[in-house]
């Protein structure tokens, strides 16, 4: 696990996934621009008075500041960025947002820096609360390439379409993408 020569230390990440742990806390999945994907701990987060439950939804652009833990790393204070609410407000919009996002949870490993695939993820959630119809598919698919050529798992130029990619993705990561059959429809 990595750990930082400061008990404190900020991020600029967006959040890919949170899951409910014990009574009050959550552990949230991000994708930060200095460290790659991180996994923290979010303590008290799930009480009715916590300031911070705002700021760590889903699709959130934001700062934050980090505790070192022994055992996992703790988010003690956030301040959103972005909270893209034109894709929060479609169905599709979301759809492909969390594709994106698991895309980027199951073939990324932790604590890698990789500033040109948070890049293409900020480009990619512009372009999604822009865009409509069949036009999200092709976001979807532009990302999954050009993050398959960024991360090396293909040849850049390589191009990969329809179910060819999808069971691409999954070869490499041994598993069915959870967001791929709500995507699927987009393309028809």
């Amino acid at each position: 696990m990595y750990r930082s020569s400061h008990k404190l230390y900020s991020i600029e990440a967006i959040v890919l996934s949170r899951k409910n742990y014990a009574e009050a806390d959550r552990i949230v999945t991000v994708f930060s621009k200095e460290f790659g994907k991180m996994r923290l701990m979010a303590k008290g987060i799930r009480r009715i008075t916590s300031k911070r439950a705002p700021h760590l939804e889903v699709f959130t652009k934001l700062t934050c500041l980090v505790y070192t833990g022994k055992t996992m790393d703790s988010i003690t204070e956030t301040l959103s960025i972005e909270s893209y609410p034109n894709i929060r407000n479609e169905l599709d919009r979301v759809s492909v947002a969390y594709l994106l996002c698991e895309l980027i949870d199951t073939l990324m490993g932790e604590k890698q820096e990789h500033r040109d695939v948070y890049a293409l993820l900020m480009h990619a959630f512009e372009a999604i609360g822009k865009a409509s119809g069949n036009s999200l598919y092709t976001i979807s698919r532009e990302f999954a390439q050009q993050l398959l050529w960024a991360l090396g798992f293909l040849p850049k130029g390589q191009v990969l379409e329809g179910k060819k990619l999808e069971s691409f993705i999954e070869d490499i990561t041994e598993r069915k993408l959870k967001s791929a059959k709500l995507i699927r429809r987009l393309a028809a």
